[in-house]
């Protein structure tokens, strides 16, 4: 027997699995294709261009265009009821009455969702009446989901069909002067929410955002493990904004046309995103993409999918 033979063949051997080791290692680190491209698409209150606006149908059609982030907006009940809805009562643009009455701008604000139940809310409709400032939007009759009903429904979905996991972009709409009138205060506010998103177990997936600087401020001290996303449309300076803060958010929000390379430059350096809103126009999506921005709200998610694909970015959910 040849023992030299054999030696240099295990020697030979070792090397090579160590190679293969060493290339799968490499493998394992490396990032994906596309991956430092990959932006984060969100469906504004769903895709409100094309579907009524935080519905479960709109968030459903989101899901199905590829958006990976859906952003809502969340209101409360004087019962502690959490309803999906962008103001604290029916906006007269989307709302019909139980029997077909009207609302109007006049008298919207007597159907206040504070002080209504539940089957008084399921009463109305949010999809039928056609919607003026979005002419491609589907009508259909639909009422406001509680947070519950909707998650419920979009992780059912996803589950059966298949698909990635979704994330949640969540507002919590809160106006020192509307407590007591038009939502509870802020800090039962804050936990109502906070406690339903614990519940329904997707705390890891959900950022939660707002333009009130004292409600970040509370869910940043009670619930630090939740992310926090600061909502910005006014011109201060952006330092200035977050020194006011105090903390460093997971994702700075603002208005599209406030972003520019400083701010962008500015994010990076502190390791935070910029997640401009609420960007509708294919140039003025190519104008944030080109800024590089992190992530970009819209209404037509599709409009935004599209454009992303044909700068060969990637898609999340591919």
């Amino acid at each position: 027997m040849n023992f030299n033979r054999i030696k240099n063949l295990n020697f030979k051997r070792l090397i090579f699995l160590n190679m293969c080791i060493f290339v799968m290692y490499q493998s394992c680190n490396l990032p994906s294709a596309n991956m430092e491209n990959i932006m984060d698409i969100q469906g504004h209150r769903g895709c409100r261009g094309l579907m009524p606006e935080n519905t479960i149908p709109a968030f459903l059609h989101a899901i199905e265009l590829g958006v990976n982030t859906l952003e809502l907006d969340v209101v409360a009940t004087k019962e502690g009821v959490v309803f999906v809805s962008h103001e604290p009562f029916f906006n007269h643009e989307i709302s019909t009455g139980p029997n077909g009455e009207e609302v109007n701008k006049e008298n919207e604000k007597g159907y206040n969702m504070f002080n209504m139940s539940i089957d008084e809310i399921k009463a109305m409709d949010v999809g039928l009446k056609p919607h003026l400032r979005f002419p491609l939007q589907k009508r259909i009759a639909v009422s406001k989901p509680t947070l519950k009903e909707m998650v419920t429904a979009v992780e059912s979905y996803v589950e059966s069909n298949s698909l990635s996991k979704i994330r949640y972009n969540i507002e919590v709409k809160y106006e020192p002067q509307n407590d007591g009138i038009f939502h509870p205060e802020m800090d039962r506010f804050a936990d109502l929410v906070c406690n339903e998103l614990r519940s329904l177990n997707i705390l890891e997936r959900t950022t939660v955002q707002c333009f009130n600087v004292e409600t970040l401020q509370y869910i940043n001290l009670k619930y630090p493990n939740i992310n926090l996303v600061y909502l910005v449309l006014d011109t201060n300076p952006f330092a200035d904004n977050v020194n006011n803060l105090g903390f460093i958010p997971a994702v700075y929000s603002p208005y599209f046309k406030l972003v520019t390379t400083e701010l962008v430059d500015y994010a990076n350096l502190h390791k935070m995103k910029i997640i401009p809103w609420t960007v509708n126009e294919a140039e003025d999506i190519e104008s944030m993409i080109d800024l590089k921005v992190h992530g970009i709200i819209s209404d037509y998610p599709d409009k935004l999918i599209e454009i992303i694909e044909s700068r060969n970015m990637g898609k999340p959910n591919n």
